[in-house]
């Protein structure tokens, strides 16, 4: 028997204050998304960058400049023996160095990143350039995170140098100041005055080395000498002729960001001639020195195959036409020249003065 009772109504939903009103009847409804479609993208949450990538950041893989502390520890080991409290000083000192780097470095990716020269640079060549070195353009860093580190990085560069002067058997007048104008200009290479946008990058280049070399120098012993010079300035040209290869390969991309070189301002040509006036005044200042009597007999003869491999960084680059080949062998270059020095440094107590 069929059951004809009727079923009560359905009791009302509760009425959501915050729901939008029910449309009208006969008002046309949109219709759902199909499948697979894309809905609304949620806000991407920021990166979580690990310690590594921190350190690609800070660039703890360049080493060319931290290698002129072993060079000072073999230039002052006739004149102060090896003693704990110079080791433990130059480990001070490199410390503090790698927290002027990480902040000059953190800066010029937040620069680059934002006029595009990093990421014009870092495009065709990401592969052989390592993009992952550029965490804000590869995208496992933001700028704010960037900015943070680097401003944490300044302040740790000046609490490690006034500690560094502090701790120093001698504080000659002269070191101070180049300690403080090695960390100044390093902070405002491309940040505040962004003096590698306003044609003073390749001084820059050669400055830094050469200082880094002369003050802990100075430091240690209190003194330098004609030689000691000659050196720094060798050390100092390293990072500098190589950084005119990364120029010259990044010229476009510096061009349209306005960051001023000589890559970047002349043409190929000059830019060309330039690079071997300067490699060729390398090679004049090692001859030179001897001949002057600046350099003991030994110099030349030490650094003959550095002589050798600029030839060869000078044909790779600009007659096979492979700069970032020739920029790679001038890196190897520089710490090739810096073990020499060290090596003949070491040993020349035991040469004699003169053939």
């Amino acid at each position: 028997m069929t059951d004809h009772t009727t079923a009560p109504p359905a009791p009302e939903a509760p009425t959501d204050p915050e729901a939008p009103p029910a449309p009208a009847p006969g008002t046309p409804v949109a219709s759902p998304a199909p499948m697979g479609a894309p809905g609304p993208q949620a806000p991407t949450a920021p990166p979580r960058p690990t310690v590594g990538t921190y350190a690609r950041l800070a660039k703890l893989d360049i080493v060319d400049y931290y290698i002129g502390l072993p060079l000072v520890f073999a230039m002052s080991l006739p004149l102060l023996g090896a003693r704990v409290d110079t080791v433990g000083l130059l480990l001070l000192i490199l410390v503090a160095e790698i927290a002027v780097v990480a902040a000059m470095v953190s800066f010029d990716d937040v620069t680059g990143y934002r006029d595009g020269s990093d990421a014009a640079n870092y495009g065709s060549d990401a592969a052989r350039r390592r993009l992952a070195r550029k965490p804000l353009v590869a995208g496992t860093l933001t700028e704010p995170q960037a900015l943070r580190f680097g401003r944490a990085a300044t302040v740790a560069s000046v609490v490690l140098w006034t500690l560094v002067v502090a701790l120093a058997p001698h504080r000659p007048l002269w070191a101070v100041v180049g300690a403080a104008l090695c960390l100044v200009a390093s902070v405002q290479y491309s940040w505040g005055l962004k003096i590698s946008y306003r044609g003073f990058q390749e001084i820059f280049l050669i400055g830094l080395g050469v200082g880094w070399v002369l003050v802990p120098y100075g430091l240690l012993v209190g003194h330098i000498d004609g030689f000691v010079i000659v050196q720094a300035l060798i050390f100092g040209g390293g990072p500098m002729i190589f950084g005119l290869y990364s120029n010259t390969n990044d010229a476009d991309g510096d061009r349209s960001a306005g960051r001023i070189t000589v890559a970047a301002q002349v043409s190929p040509r000059v830019n060309m001639v330039f690079i071997i006036a300067l490699t060729v005044a390398e090679t004049l200042l090692v001859t030179g020195s001897h001949l002057l009597g600046i350099a003991p007999w030994w110099f030349p003869l030490a650094l003959l195959p550095v002589i050798g491999l600029r030839a060869a960084q000078l044909f790779i680059g600009f007659v096979l036409g492979d700069i970032l080949r020739a920029r790679r062998l001038a890196i190897h270059t520089h710490r090739a020249t810096v073990v020499l020095l060290i090596g003949a440094n070491l040993v020349a107590p035991f040469l004699p003065e003169a053939l």
